[in-house]
């Protein structure tokens, strides 16, 4: 009967602390906060989303050589002369066409090592931190200025020029005019 009644009371005694807490916390104001509206303050270092300012991008792949996880995809192409491709909005000539530039972000560790490298600065993480996705397929952002179509064309007019340069090496010259000899024989 004893070890019945120590039980009891041993019981009793759980269920009191555990209701302290409980009571405690009833009468605290909560702190969750209420998702889709309310947004959480970000720190100031937070590293999220890559962003990409083609605007001045130059095409040098130092951030592709700089990805751990090799997630940045980049493809050039030179410009032809007399093509004027603008200048970044620190004054560097551009000279490459950027045909593709993406990233994955399923493969992202969100490093910011490519951040670093980048002479332009046009590379860097955002504050957006809300980009699930239900196809991984959709988490590859391309941030390319050029449509599939005017890739392809750069790519050919280059071919093209390249091509004529080579055939114009390779095409005999002319002999030089032969002058008069002013020798009598």
């Amino acid at each position: 009967m004893k070890q019945y009644i120590s039980n009891i009371y041993s019981a009793l005694i759980t269920v009191f602390i555990g209701m302290k807490i409980t009571f405690k916390h009833l009468f605290t104001p909560a702190v969750t906060i209420q998702y889709p509206d309310v947004r959480v303050a970000l720190p100031g270092r937070v590293r999220n989303r890559l962003y990409v300012n083609m605007d001045d991008c130059i095409g040098c792949d130092q951030c592709a050589r700089a990805c751990p996880v090799s997630c940045i995809a980049i493809e050039t192409v030179k410009s032809l002369p007399g093509e004027d491709l603008g200048k970044t909005s620190n004054g560097k000539k551009k000279a490459l066409w950027v045909t593709k530039f993406d990233i994955d972000i399923a493969k992202c560790c969100y490093c910011q090592l490519c951040v670093f490298p980048c002479p332009t600065e046009c590379i860097y993480m955002t504050d957006v931190y809300e980009f699930s996705e239900f196809e991984r397929e959709k988490l590859v952002y391309s941030f390319t200025t050029l449509s599939k179509n005017e890739a392809i064309e750069k790519k050919q007019n280059f071919e093209k020029f390249e091509a004529e340069k080579a055939a114009q090496k390779a095409a005999p010259k002319p002999p030089a005019p032969e002058t008069p000899s002013t020798n009598p024989q």
